[in-house]
């Protein structure tokens, strides 16, 4: 028996030692060789100072010259990801759509004057699985761009070229609708100023 357990503690120090540390080690080693930005974080950096990471979206909502993200259950907290747990019959599901929905239009009609309930995407007022996705539909982003122009008192066809410079497929381009990342939109506008 004795043997048994040795053989059981040497098993456990030799995998954890394997699988705890140099398994890590090597995967960190191989993404900061081939991806040493996204393995970084995609930190966007402006005038030395970190001022955003293409991966993780950002509450604009103060700003109105700005796009906006998903909806967020963390509050763009990346620290604490989490996604909404709540099915098609739940009423707190439904409260909390109606709730973005009103918020959405009462944000975009003034500058999509028409706009209804069910023009709306459904990125505009469903949450991401991770709470800080940064990426909307094209739909989504042609409607802010109303309000994004006005709001910084630019031509609307020079934002929407810039959100079209922005826009990508999913599957390295190969399938699904064009998504725009916001951050990425956002730091396109200001540059421009």
């Amino acid at each position: 028996m004795l043997r048994e357990l040795r053989i059981a503690a040497v098993a456990a120090v030799v995998l954890t030692v394997i699988l705890g540390v140099a398994y890590p080690l090597a995967m960190t080693g191989a993404s900061q060789v081939l991806f040493p930005n996204k393995a970084d974080g995609s930190v966007v950096t402006r005038d030395g100072k970190a001022v955003a990471s293409h991966r993780i979206a950002q509450d604009f909502s103060k700003k109105p010259g700005y796009f906006q993200a998903r909806p967020s259950t963390t509050a763009y907290n990346p620290s604490g990801t989490a996604f909404n747990n709540q099915g098609p019959n739940q009423q707190e599901l439904a409260t909390q759509l109606r709730r973005a929905l009103a918020t959405y239009l009462e944000r975009e009609k003034p500058f999509t004057p028409g706009l209804t309930a069910a023009q709306v995407p459904a990125d505009a007022v469903t949450r991401s699985a991770s709470g800080v996705d940064p990426d909307i539909s094209a739909a989504n982003a042609r409607i802010q761009a109303n309000r994004v122009a006005r709001e910084r008192g630019l031509p609307l066809q020079r934002v929407m070229a810039i959100v079209n410079d922005h826009a990508s497929r999913p599957l390295f381009g190969l399938g699904g609708p064009k998504s725009i990342n916001v951050v990425d939109v956002n730091l396109a506008l200001d540059s421009l100023s």
